[in-house]
């Protein structure tokens, strides 16, 4: 069977080797004459890294990324966003379980309401995923992050499996999840999630302001009020194996109550500002190859976003407004094998959108707006000896209808990716050696809130451009014995251009933002990722991971400006991590560290406008053993040990020295 069924069934095949269990699927047979190799730089967590990470939800774990800058606003409950290699959060895309997540209204997707507990794996793709069997979305971002749950896994001769995990921390915090998994049938199982999730949200923070020669405006020590949160989450997954396929059917939903804390200014710490968010979808993906050249998928989804947005606080106007969003999508995507080392796919998806808001008028009419967004792909793949190359085109057509009237825009995006790997067939201390380098243009829309928005909206507001090159190299090596088993090695030089650059950033009140179109930014970068993992004894292993990201993103709209070339708002020059584990049977010990190097939360990098660099580490400790037929794991967590204050954002402190400990009992 080609290459091409290969990556058909990869995630299936993917899922059943992690781990010690397995789940026996007797009618899927997968040969393959090539080794699937990546030739678009990508970044992955999953399994036991996930596990030993101080984090409580996906956004938490995507902070130890390279090229990644994550917008906390502080506490479990915040908003979290990411934004990759300074293009903007509305560039990135983010895949759940292979169907993209979206948000019409202002683009924004918050990743802190993903939990890491039921995550397997969590992937960054700068450009897009290395593969053409894939929906005409997946082609048009100009990054994507691709979270996959957790599959089902049985041991021989186990029809079911059944965890509980609780944990309790600072500020209050309690969360409790649970997971049952159940084999329905050789071809069938059955997966079912839930959390709870509640938290005070309070935390003492040291709060101090300098003058511009260099002594205390003031300084003070307060608690972060109004940062309370209680969510709850269930999803529900069913897995299917077809005679030459698979297929899934996934229903989703979040509820949570939560204050918003907002920024602290004119010594104003508590604020009335409170969002409640109802969260649901149901999402289908059917694939089945049709003989040994052509296989095909379909995706489904309808979405449901519920969002009440209330502020009472007494110095301003009173608001209580909601927002009703729907969404829609279907994706058929197609490919054949033209030749055993060429293939070529055809991609078509139609995404709905709807938005009905009281905030969107416009003389006093409901412009309760509607999009239809058409997308087309025509992609080729060729993996030949040390060449692999992967081209794609995608026409998007976007349709805006209001109240008031409509508009449209059509885009035309190219990508072209290339590998070469010179150590095939020929001896080398490196196992593997990959040089790749790629080019690609993409583009993204206006959200609802910028285009309709009653306080700031401009319908006349043009899409943003982008065009992204890329030049990297990995290289890697993995022995079975000594004293360094494997150590990896991933740096990429980059450089984007952005045009009609939109900035989004908090206006007094999180929920709401002010708009800033820069024009033109100029974006240059350096990502280094390195890996090594180590043998200290017959029963212990040690494994090393860091990142370290160098970026220059200016404005260069218009050299009469005073910011002209200045760093664009909250990207740092400098900034990685570092992750370190030990292991000796069943205690693991962790240690991770983050460091985010000098900012400016104003266009112009003045003294005044200057944010100072901030570092965390963090501890866990975990110990996992078996009594009788159960599995347990007890684990203890110290962050920011060194109690460093901090800002991600200007006047949102970040918590403090904080612990938690938790408990997960596998059945």
């Amino acid at each position: 069977m080609g290459w091409v069924l290969l990556m058909l069934f990869t995630q299936t095949v993917w899922g059943q080797e992690q781990g010690d269990t397995t789940l026996n699927i007797k009618e899927v047979v997968v040969t393959s004459k090539l080794t699937f190799r990546e030739v678009i730089p990508s970044q992955k967590l999953h399994g036991e890294q996930l596990q030993r990470l101080s984090s409580l939800s996906v956004a938490d774990a995507m902070r130890y990324f390279s090229g990644v800058q994550l917008k906390d606003y502080g506490g479990v409950g915040g908003v979290k966003t990411v934004d990759v290699r300074a293009m903007g959060t509305n560039h990135l895309g983010v895949s759940y379980d292979g169907i993209t997540l979206g948000n019409a209204q202002n683009g924004q997707i918050d990743l802190g309401q993903f939990s890491l507990d039921n995550i397997d794996e969590i992937a960054l793709y700068n450009g897009q995923k290395s593969a053409i069997f894939q929906s005409a979305s997946d082609f048009a971002s100009a990054s994507s992050v691709y979270i996959r749950t957790r599959r089902p896994r049985f041991a021989d001769g186990k029809q079911q499996n059944w965890r509980a995990k609780a944990k309790y921390g600072a500020s209050d915090l309690l969360r409790l999840s649970t997971l049952y998994e159940r084999q329905l049938g050789d071809s069938l199982c059955l997966s079912l999630n839930a959390e709870f999730l509640t938290s005070s949200g309070k935390y003492h923070f040291t709060y101090q302001r300098k003058n511009l020669d260099g002594t205390i405006a003031w300084d003070t020590t307060a608690v972060r009020q109004n940062g309370d949160i209680h969510a709850e989450r269930v999803e529900a997954n069913l897995h299917g194996v077809l005679a030459r396929g698979t297929w899934m059917l996934k229903g989703y939903a979040y509820h949570s109550q939560r204050g918003i804390p907002g920024a602290i200014v004119n010594n104003v710490w508590r604020r009335g500002e409170r969002q409640g968010d109802l969260n649901t979808f149901v999402q289908g993906q059917w694939q089945r190859s049709l003989g040994n050249v052509f296989s095909t998928k379909w995706l489904a989804k309808y979405a449901y976003y519920n969002t009440h947005y209330v502020n009472r606080d007494s110095t301003l106007l009173p608001v209580d407004n909601r927002y009703r969003q729907q969404e829609a999508f279907l994706s058929s995507a197609n490919v054949v094998e033209l030749r055993p080392n060429w293939s070529a796919s055809l991609a078509y998806d139609l995404r709905w959108n709807h938005l009905n808001a009281d905030t969107y008028r416009v003389g006093g009419r409901l412009q309760s707006p509607r999009r239809f967004t058409h997308a087309l792909s025509l992609a080729t793949a060729i993996d030949y000896r040390r060449l692999k190359a992967q081209a794609s085109v995608v026409e998007t057509v976007v349709s805006d209808r209001t109240g008031s009237g409509s508009q449209h825009v059509s885009r035309l995006t190219p990508a072209l990716f290339v590998a070469v790997y010179p150590l095939a067939a020929r001896r080398s201390p490196l196992t593997s050696l990959c040089l790749r380098a790629f080019a690609k243009r993409s583009f993204r829309m206006p959200t609802f809130n910028d285009l309709y928005y009653t306080e700031m909206g401009n319908a006349s507001l043009r899409p943003e451009s982008a065009t992204q090159f890329d030049i990297g190299l990995v290289a890697g090596r993995t022995v079975e014995r000594g004293f360094i088993t494997h150590f990896s090695l991933q740096a990429d030089i980059y450089y984007n251009k952005v045009r009609d650059k939109i900035i989004a950033y908090p206006k007094g009140q999180q929920f709401r933002w002010t708009m800033l179109n820069l024009g033109r930014v100029d974006i240059r970068g350096l990502d280094v990722v390195g890996e090594a993992s180590c043998r200290l004894g017959s029963q212990t292993t040690a494994t090393l991971r860091a990142q370290y990201t160098w970026q220059r993103a200016i404005d260069v709209t218009d050299a009469r400006k005073p910011f002209y070339k200045h760093q664009i708002p909250y990207m740092p020059r400098h900034s990685g991590t570092v992750i370190a584990a030990v292991q000796h049977r069943g205690l693991t010990l962790n240690y991770s560290f983050l460091y985010t190097g000098e900012r400016w939360n104003e266009q112009e990098n003045t003294a005044y406008n200057h944010v100072q660099p901030w570092y965390t580490s963090d501890l866990s400790a975990s110990y996992q053993w078996r009594m009788a037929s159960c599995e347990l794991r007890m684990t203890a967590e110290l962050n920011n040990v060194f109690n460093q204050q901090y800002d991600v954002i200007t006047n949102y402190p970040m918590p403090g020295r904080n612990a938690a400990v938790s408990i997960e009992v596998n059945i």
